[in-house]
């Protein structure tokens, strides 16, 4: 059974925190992480046309041609970071998480300051994008199994970090 295609601006819609959120979890920094999303944009509306939903979902394939356009964004400007995270400007009203008001979300923003790239953009996609597994191995070129499996390291590398601080500075994963 063929998936229905939904218009482009339900996409949009739908969508748009989304991957605002995973463009700003990457960049940290709002103006960048604006210009990036309405390019990502910009070119699914271009796109939209070739677009199959039953091949991937809206959601991911916006990640794609987000994690795209952030590749590109990266080459162009030669670094990966724009800010220092006690620099980082609160995130747009657009934004669902109001992540530096609340001091649960201050202390996320300071772990994934501490990690790499990759490793924020797979929480990212499995925390904030709600991505399952397969979606999640499509936008990243593995397999579910290979999704899991860096999921599982990454949170034993977080324990570990949690291991050589006081309890109450660092979130529990249990």
């Amino acid at each position: 059974m063929a998936k229905e295609k939904k218009s482009f601006e339900q996409v949009y819609e739908q969508e748009y925190s989304y991957v605002y959120n995973y463009v700003y979890m990457q960049l940290m920094q709002r103006e960048n992480t604006e210009d990036i999303v309405s390019d990502v944009f910009i070119k699914a509306m271009q796109h939209y046309d070739n677009f199959d939903p039953s091949k991937a979902s809206p959601r991911t394939w916006l990640c794609t041609i987000a994690r795209n356009t952030l590749t590109d964004y990266y080459r162009r400007t030669g670094n990966r970071r724009t800010e220092a995270l006690e620099d980082v400007a609160e995130p747009s009203v657009r934004d669902e998480y109001n992540s530096l008001k609340d001091p649960i979300n201050k202390e996320v923003y300071r772990l994934m300051a501490l990690l790499t790239d990759d490793e924020r953009e797979l929480l990212n996609m499995i925390y904030m994008q709600e991505m399952k597994n397969p979606e999640i191995g499509k936008v990243l070129g593995i397999s579910p199994k290979a999704v899991s499996e860096r999921h599982r390291r990454l949170l034993s590398k977080l324990r570990k970090m949690e291991e050589g601080k006081d309890s109450s500075d660092f979130l529990s994963f249990d």
